[in-house]
């Protein structure tokens, strides 16, 4: 299965070099949330939109296959009650999971 992660460039390439990726969502990093934010397909637009309309440095979107993720992939709403789930991962990204990375410039905003 394919899921996604809008990352900003930067930490993509810190990625490469470390040989993890551990930023769950901007500006909030794995240890402090417990988990990697991840969307599906139909999702990480609006994610895009709710989440990331001020950054304004380069941002990259992840696509991840979950059969190279070596960690913990649930599906959770995203606070209790909420009708609506998405995939968390639930430890550091190895760069091999990730299979494509896409550039989103203002056309993909």
């Amino acid at each position: 299965m394919l899921i996604y992660h809008v990352a900003t460039a930067a930490d993509w390439t810190a990625a490469q070099v470390t040989g993890e990726y551990t930023t769950s969502t901007y500006g909030v990093t794995l240890a402090q949330e417990g988990f990697l934010h991840c969307s599906r397909e139909d999702q990480w637009r609006g994610v895009l939109a709710r989440y990331y309309a001020d950054v304004r440095e380069p941002l990259v979107l992840l696509v991840i296959d979950t059969d190279r993720v070596g960690v913990p992939v649930v599906e959770e709403p995203p606070a209790p009650g909420a009708a609506e789930t998405y995939p968390h991962v639930y430890g550091a990204l190895g760069p091999a999971s990730v299979i494509e990375v896409r550039p989103l410039d203002d056309r993909s905003r």
